[in-house]
């Protein structure tokens, strides 16, 4: 067969060229050309016509659902994720920093689909059969359904799975296969791109689901997850860090349900594990009665999640105090210490302030900024904050306090782990559970007044 003809295009004007250069010819952007296979002649018009001739308008309400159901995956934490399940002809692509645990995790679901569902195979074009075995045999790993395939011709593994038609396929990674066709080097934009375009297109034809790893460089753009992002499915990243042992599984896109899930695994001898309770274990060395201590109640999706968080102040020699943050957003934190010294009174001026969240948490919703910044007033007075008690609302440059969604689900969850006092706004109309002691506050001061008259 002859070759394909492969031609570049500029990422910012879609210009075509016939080679490669350094910087467009037409808009003069550096470094914007991308190698992409050119179809022959006549090949689009042909196949769209065919196409068209056998497909028609249907009306939604005609539509069958009957037949979609979906797949069982590999612990509970990854289905509520993925919206319940894998859903068929999908296409996945995972994420994350190279040993955060991907390999560990599609091994583990490729496992569990081939002894609870159908065949499932697993394609590896970075480690041999060999290399597989043996991490199987480390996570106590087997079965008779689960096939490995050491492969980089991207190709030869279309022509594989057309033939073996398994239920599951797992390409691991997509930055090392390549198409014979493309010139580039494999990882390359080009050669990425058009390799998941054929992939997703195999998927959709044999209805076959189909997880894609991705490897994540420092910048996160040049031939990573993010090229993809346009043509997969669902996109999920795996976050954490591979010296401590909980993983984050988080949905950034998904076409078949919510991206505000996340999934909290746990790293140990036999692979990763689910965390039923995420709370209970982001509670377990809680520092409680420590000046800086405090807990918020934060929404991942539909699941809420009790976190501690810490501050830390100490005095300062520079004309420039230090503001550090650790899973919280700095901007928010230079508010909040704004609104301290100018609301509340308290002279922050010269303070190094350090915030932290326990357990490798990213917390971004308002609704952790009273707890925040009680924990530097708590830290700032050298006063503990009760142990039993809970923080929630956003704040505002008054210094007043507002109230956040779903807060009901919120105190729930504080009273089921024994919690039995929270500080709400006085805006929310909460509902206190049973054992569970409210206090509805209007201002950061008024809640900051009340604690130091209660601390030690």
């Amino acid at each position: 067969m002859p070759k394909t003809r492969t031609i570049f295009v500029c990422q910012q004007c879609a210009a075509q060229q016939t080679r490669w250069m350094g910087k467009c010819p037409d808009c003069g952007t550096w470094d914007s050309l991308v190698e992409q296979a050119d179809p022959r002649p006549g090949s689009r018009g042909t196949a769209r016509e065919s196409g068209s001739a056998g497909a028609r308008p249907v009306r939604l309400r005609d539509v069958p659902t009957a037949g979609f159901q979906r797949l069982p995956v590999y612990a509970e934490e990854l289905a509520r994720v993925l919206g319940g399940g894998l859903v068929p002809g999908s296409v996945v692509l995972i994420g994350g920093d190279p040993g955060v645990g991907k390999t560990t995790l599609l091994t583990q679901v490729a496992a569990h689909f081939a002894a609870n569902v159908g065949p499932a195979l697993y394609v590896s074009a970075e480690e041999s059969a060999q290399q597989i075995k043996l991490r199987a045999e480390r996570l106590e790993l087997g079965s008779d359904e689960l096939f490995v395939y050491s492969e980089t011709a991207l190709d030869t593994i279309l022509g594989q799975i057309r033939q073996s038609r398994p239920g599951l396929v797992i390409i691991d990674s997509i930055q090392t296969v390549y198409l014979e066709e493309l010139s580039s080097a494999a990882g390359s934009v080009g050669q990425v791109r058009e390799g998941a375009l054929r992939l997703m297109q195999l998927a959709k034809e044999l209805g076959i689901p189909i997880f894609l790893v991705g490897h994540v460089t420092k910048e996160g753009a040049i031939a990573g997850p993010r090229v993809l992002e346009h043509i997969v499915d669902v996109v999920l990243y795996l976050e954490g860090d591979r010296f401590h042992h909980y993983r984050l599984l988080r949905g950034v896109k998904n076409r078949f349900g919510s991206t505000n899930e996340v999934g909290v695994f746990e790293m140990a001898g036999d692979g990763l594990r689910e965390v039923p309770n995420p709370s209970q274990l982001f509670l377990a060395e809680r520092s409680a009665g420590s000046p800086g201590s405090t807990v918020a109640v934060m929404m991942e999706g539909s699941r809420p999640l009790l976190v501690e968080v810490q501050a830390l102040t100490s005095n300062s020699g520079s004309a420039q105090p230090r503001r550090t943050t650790n899973g919280f957003d700095l901007n928010r934190l230079l508010m909040l210490a704004a609104v301290l010294s100018k609301r509340v009174g308290l002279p922050l001026f010269n303070q190094d302030i350090y915030v932290n969240v326990v357990g490798g948490l990213r917390i971004s919703e308002p609704a952790a900024d009273l707890a925040v910044a009680v924990a530097i007033a708590s830290s700032f007075r050298n006063r503990r904050i009760e142990p039993d008690l809970v923080l929630m609302g956003e704040i505002g440059l008054s210094g007043e306090l507002r109230s956040v969604s779903q807060i009901d689900r919120r105190l729930a969850e504080a009273a089921k782990l024994g919690f039995s006092q929270a500080i709400v706004p006085s805006t929310a109309q909460a509902t206190s559970p049973a054992g569970l002691q409210l206090t509805s506050v209007r201002s950061l001061a008024e809640v900051v007044d009340q604690l130091a008259q209660k601390g030690p």
